[in-house]
């Protein structure tokens, strides 16, 4: 996974150069949580939801003032992530790729194959950065948010030898390729040569390799379901840490 979060990186010092008209504060910036990004609609009473004082008279003895209302606001905000906009059992396939995820984990794997003879592994990060852009439309002013996901795609014949892999971006709408290269599996160098950066590349070159991912179902396509996937994770990640933080407390 250290190659993963490596290809993170990568992808980020690469996107600054993805829109140019953008102001310079639109390169992409880490996110420490992603779910502050989202808007946050009127909350709703907490007479909403089935919240009832009895049942932590006893809690209110044994627990100190300062414990009791990091409790109270904990499940306040588990609720309220509960209630508003849900997390909803995702769709566990793309196309000819069926996707492995484990609970609390900041990453999943997508695989598949194509053809008789290749296999083809993603490993997918949550929203690792964002990038500011223009705002379109009406509502010209201000910037809006580009959330940003790194992809390794390794693409194997299936017999042990070397793999070929892409370092992508994965934005809202589209996929933008960063590294291509060979992973060698008899003994890779300790610093082997990555190739240029794949913006830098001939445009012969560049779009026979986004043919050849587009083949094999890698394209903007594939970013939008990864987006939407991964909106629901983060929703999901967040009322599991909430709730992993609030029983610590209980204890």
């Amino acid at each position: 996974m250290a190659r993963l979060l490596r290809a993170a990186q990568s992808g980020l010092r690469s996107s600054s150069s993805f829109s140019s008209s953008s102001s310079s504060s639109s390169s992409p910036k880490i996110i420490k949580h992603g779910f502050h990004l989202q808007s946050t609609p009127p909350r709703k009473s907490i007479s909403a939801f089935p919240f009832h004082g009895r049942a932590y008279v006893s809690e209110a003895i044994s627990k100190s003032p300062l414990e009791s209302n990091i409790l109270r606001i904990l499940r306040k905000e588990i609720l309220y992530q509960s209630d508003y906009a849900p997390p909803h059992q995702p769709d566990m396939k793309f196309k000819s790729f069926m996707v492995q995820a484990r609970p609390g984990e900041q990453w999943i794997t997508m695989k598949g194959k194509f053809g008789d003879t290749e296999d083809i592994k993603i490993e997918v990060t949550m929203f690792d950065g964002y990038q500011l852009v223009p705002k379109l439309g009406d509502d010209s002013s201000g910037e809006s948010v580009r959330l940003h996901i790194s992809l390794l795609v390794d693409i194997s014949k299936g017999d042990g030898s070397n793999e070929l892999e892409f370092i992508c971006s994965a934005w809202p709408d589209s996929l933008e390729v960063q590294k291509v290269y060979i992973i060698r599996r008899d003994g890779m160098l300790a610093k082997p040569y990555m190739g240029p950066d794949f913006g830098k590349l001939k445009d012969n070159i560049q779009k026979t390799f986004l043919e050849y991912l587009e083949a094999r179902g890698i394209n903007d396509e594939l970013s939008i379901f990864l987006h939407k996937y991964m909106m629901n994770k983060d929703k999901t990640e967040l009322i599991r840490w909430l709730g992993h933080v609030k029983s610590f407390v209980e204890k």
